[in-house]
Order: C-alpha cells, then sequence, then structure tokens
C-alpha cells in the first residue's frame, strides 16, 4: 500500500488507511465500550474520522478477561444488529488481542484463534517485561500457520535500551502494529519517542488506533490537524489497506 500524504500537512482524515484493525468496540466483555451506546458512538467516531472498515479485537486475558470466540462472535452479531438499527453503515468484524501470559500457551495448544485477514493473530505482552518464551510463542504461532502481529511494540519500553531486538523480532516473522496514540503523547514522552524510532527505523507495518474509550477518540480527532505527525507519516506505508 502506497502513502500519498504530503510532508508537512496535517493528515486531515485516516482514509489512507481505510482499515482500524485494532480497538476495543464489543460492549461491556473488556477493558473498552461498556454499554451498546457508547459502542455505536465510538464506531460513529470512527467513520467520521475517515476509517471504512472495523476489526474490533477485545482482551483475551486468562485473568482478567476470559473471552472465548463464542462470546466474542455473540457480542459482534449483538453490535451489528444495533449498528444497522441505528442507520450506522460501517464494516464491522472482530478478532481478538492475545495476552501472551500463562493461559496463551493453552490456548495456542488447543484452542481456536481469532484472526485478523492472513491469519494474523494480534499479541500483546505485560509492560513490564516481556515473556520468557516469546520466541517460543511466535515460533508456534507460526508453526500452526499464524502470522503474529505485535500490538504496540512501541510501549514495551524494556526493548528501548536494546532496539535491536526489534529487529530480531522482525527477522523472525513478527509484524508490528503501532498506536496512532502514541504519536500524540497519550502514553508519555518515551513512548512517542519509541514509536518515531521505531517508524524512522522503517518497522511499523500497521498503524491502529486501540480506541477504548472518548478520551481516546477525541485524541485521535485532535492528531488528525497535527502537522508534525502528519510528518512522521508522510512518504511512509502501511499495510491497513490489504486487511
Amino acid at each position: 500500500m502506497f502513502n500519498f500524504l504530503r510532508r508537512g500537512k496535517p493528515l486531515g482524515a485516516y482514509d489512507f488507511l481505510r482499515t482500524d484493525l485494532h480497538s476495543h468496540l464489543l460492549p461491556g466483555i473488556d477493558d473498552g465500550a461498556q454499554e451498546m451506546e457508547q459502542s455505536l458512538s465510538l464506531i460513529q467516531a470512527l467513520l467520521d474520522m475517515g476509517f471504512r472498515k472495523l476489526i474490533t479485537t477485545p482482551h483475551v486475558m486468562s485473568d482478567l478477561y476470559p473471552n472465548t470466540p463464542a462470546v466474542i462472535r455473540e457480542r459482534l452479531s449483538a453490535v451489528r444488529k444495533a449498528a444497522k438499527d441505528n442507520g450506522i453503515e460501517v464494516e464491522l468484524d472482530a478478532a481478538a488481542e492475545y495476552l501472551m501470559d500463562e493461559g496463551f500457551e493453552a490456548l495456542l495448544e488447543e484452542g481456536e484463534l481469532l484472526t485478523l485477514p492472513g491469519d494474523r493473530v494480534l499479541v500483546e505482552m505485560s509492560f513490564i517485561a516481556a515473556p520468557p518464551k516469546l520466541d517460543e510463542y511466535l515460533f508456534r504461532l507460526q508453526m500452526k500457520g499464524y502470522k503474529p502481529l505485535l500490538a504496540h511494540p512501541e510501549r514495551y519500553l524494556f526493548f528501548r535500551e536494546n532496539f535491536g531486538r526489534y529487529k530480531e523480532l522482525r527477522d523472525r516473522g513478527c509484524d508490528f502494529q503501532l498506536n496512532l496514540l502514541s504519536l500524540t503523547g497519550y502514553y508519555g514522552k518515551p513512548v512517542r519517542e519509541n514509536a518515531v524510532a521505531l517508524l524512522k527505523a522503517g518497522l511499523v507495518d500497521f498503524l491502529g488506533t486501540d480506541l477504548h474509550h472518548d478520551r481516546h477518540a477525541a485524541r485521535l480527532q485532535a492528531a488528525l490537524e497535527d502537522k508534525e505527525i502528519g510528518r512522521l507519516l508522510a512518504g511512509k506505508s502501511f499495510e491497513n489497506t490489504s486487511l
């Protein structure tokens, strides 16, 4: 996919991406939207910002959010119906964001994983430290025919002093999805600096919103008028439109 953004100009809209592949829009099953009304409001906000296809990705965490494919699909069906009933035209699908925790190994071995197009599995890790079996998990995903996609790598600041680790993971076949919110400074200056470094190193494959609530939506909307963010993304290619 080619990015035709002009240097020095604000983004204006996210239509150059078309698809958002990381959000938390299904009500009441994780730390994202809690009520159907909020789900519909967030969906409309993303459409107003220029997205046309939304693949929402509820958390799957063994302790906090032990969501199953059945639960996610049931909630997705309900949101699709509510959107239609409210006149919201949207291409809405769902995958999941899997925390590589103690429960992930069992899911990887025996469970059904909800994937993004291309058999991609969106995974995340603790913000404190990488899982001891990180490389093994990525290898086993690939051996089962999946393509690992690491959510918000810029937020794992324990890799910042060993930046080469990012390149190792990419060389091992793991793609990277950067949060647009990181470029706004929402998670703090170190995360923003890490995000910029990943962009400049050409290590970012996808951009995502990681939208959870109205505060995220407001920051994402404001980012569309930020010339610096426009400059950072100008001329770069992302794979969102392939989804």
